[in-house]
């Protein structure tokens, strides 16, 4: 009698045992499925991010850009006021400017 409660034990110690095998292969299908879940997570989350900072990344080119054209607008417009300028002076001293050249060549 002693030798079937050994048996019995032994026997429910095997299925104990067959048990954890099953639940240890479970756990580690559960954690290729929580990785691979994970990954996908990632790799969504990855793309997401390059999609805002490539769009962030638009925004400030456009706004550069219409800073620089205004920019460069503003300097082309202070170039014509200046070459106006400058024409202007020249336009107002031409005569005396050629009296000085003729007085300075015919002195020599």
């Amino acid at each position: 009698m002693a030798e079937s409660k050994v048996n019995g034990i032994i026997k429910s110690l095997n299925i104990l045992e067959d048990d954890l095998e099953s639940l240890t292969g479970k756990v580690g299908d559960m954690k290729k499925q929580l990785s691979m879940k994970s990954q996908t997570e990632i790799d969504n989350l990855l793309e997401k991010t390059r999609e805002m900072a490539t769009k962030e990344a638009e925004v400030m080119i456009n706004t550069s850009k219409e800073k620089a054209t205004t920019e460069s607008a503003k300097i082309a417009q202070e170039g014509e006021a200046k070459l106006s300028e400058i024409k202007s002076n020249i336009d107002a001293n031409f005569d005396e400017a050629v009296k000085h050249v003729v007085s300075t060549v015919l002195k020599a």
